[in-house]
């Protein structure tokens, strides 16, 4: 069992993930939309990603004899009309997403839950890279999308994103 405090955030966190994927679908359908199928296809995976980490959170919860509760997963609110917006919009979330998962093992420390902290470290590691993704994603579109040809080649670069 799951100390109550550490459940809560964790539930709370899998509606948080389940959120990250529907606004990165969002994301996805405003780049394909824009005709930028390679930036719409790497938001997609990231999207099914966001799930996978949801999926994580589930098994954790479900390891430790506890019940999932499912959240209502609140509409994006962000409105979606410029490339380079939409791009700092995805690292100010990850950003977010990185707190919260502090937040959680910060919680974990307090009560020297040790198997939630080994649990989380996987989590840590992840938010770095998504963290570096996110700015990388933005310094290339700085570079590249001043001229067509640049922004077609990173396009077609985002369009061979492997994963899920």
């Amino acid at each position: 069992m799951l100390d109550k405090k550490i459940y809560d955030l964790i539930n709370d966190q899998i509606n948080k993930e389940l959120y990250s994927a529907y606004l990165y679908v969002d994301f996805s359908y405003y780049f394909g939309g824009r005709g930028l199928s390679g930036f719409a296809s790497w938001y997609m995976k990231q999207a099914k990603e966001e799930v996978e980490h949801a999926e994580k959170f589930i098994k954790y919860v479900h390891d430790n004899g506890m019940k999932v509760e499912l959240l209502a997963i609140a509409k994006p609110d962000k409105t979606l009309d410029d490339d380079m917006k939409v791009l700092k919009m995805g690292l100010e979330h990850e950003q977010y997403v990185t707190g919260l998962i502090n937040k959680i093992y910060d919680a974990a420390f307090e009560i020297k839950d040790y198997k939630t902290m080994g649990f989380l470290d996987w989590f840590v590691k992840e938010q770095i890279e998504e963290e570096a993704n996110a700015e990388e994603l933005i310094s290339k579109y700085e570079l590249y999308a001043g001229c067509e040809a640049g922004l077609y080649s990173l396009n077609k670069e985002l369009g061979k994103r492997e994963g899920c």
